[in-house]
């Protein structure tokens, strides 16, 4: 643990981004993964977690939480089980 009230109060900041960044990435693993059950098994709301799971992926990556052409690859892949 730091000394430094600047380098203490900096550490608390991490944790707290940490904190938001796992529950956002948790929370769009969450949703492609229903999104894909759903796509498999034609659920009739389908669609709609296809897009909120869409959604989280560019909000990821407009985060910087994962990389733009890795939310465009998942987001192709997903809009194509849904065809």
């Amino acid at each position: 643990m730091p000394n430094i009230k600047q380098a203490i109060k900096r550490v608390r900041q991490n944790e707290a981004v940490n904190a938001q960044n796992t529950m956002q990435k948790s929370a769009m693993r969450t949703a492609m993964k229903k999104a894909e059950t759903a796509l498999q098994n034609k659920d009739e709301n389908a669609n709609e977690l296809l897009k909120d799971a869409v959604q989280k992926l560019d909000k990821a990556a407009n985060k910087g939480l994962i990389h733009k052409n890795t939310a465009a690859r998942q987001k192709s892949r997903l809009t194509k089980k849904a065809q």
